[in-house]
């Protein structure tokens, strides 16, 4: 199962902190998202429209992992602030496609750039080699991540 001499309790060891850094992330950006008027599932939602571009909500109910319903309420609320609109396909009228707008855009990137300052000021005591050793290690983990999933 293993290519690597990891051990057994070693992965252990590094499932458990990544649980734990997981859980710092979430609650750190609840904080962040205490300030603006959208909830934890809307700045998801925001970020696979920003990141992937304009989406049904079938496939953004896919990406957010919810329920059609669930997310089709989550849009009717966004829609209802003014962070989206729900806009007719080009090529076929037929479909609706959700598209953020400035409005939202605007929250995800400062919510975001909040989120950045805070990693930033999390890493101020690491050397600049290491904040490297970290993002190479970090964007391998997720290619290997990506790759297994695809199998």
């Amino acid at each position: 199962m293993l290519k690597s001499n990891a051990t057994t309790d070693t992965i252990n060891k590094i499932e458990k902190r990544m649980r734990y850094i997981s859980g710092i992330i979430k609650q750190k950006g609840r904080q962040i998202l205490n300030n603006y008027p959208i909830t934890s599932p809307q700045f998801i939602a925001l970020q696979w429209l920003l990141e992937e571009g304009d989406l049904t909500i079938g496939e953004l109910s896919n990406r957010i992992s919810l329920a059609f319903s669930t997310t089709t309420d989550l849009v009717d609320r966004m829609e209802n602030n003014n962070l989206v609109e729900r806009v007719r396909d080009a090529k076929d009228r037929r479909v609706v496609r959700i598209h953020v707008l400035e409005k939202g855009k605007t929250i995800i990137h400062e919510v975001i750039e909040k989120r950045q300052q805070y990693l930033g000021n999390v890493l101020e005591n690491f050397s600049e080699e290491q904040v490297e050793d970290l993002h190479e290690l970090l964007s391998y983990l997720h290619e290997q991540m990506i790759s297994i999933d695809d199998k």
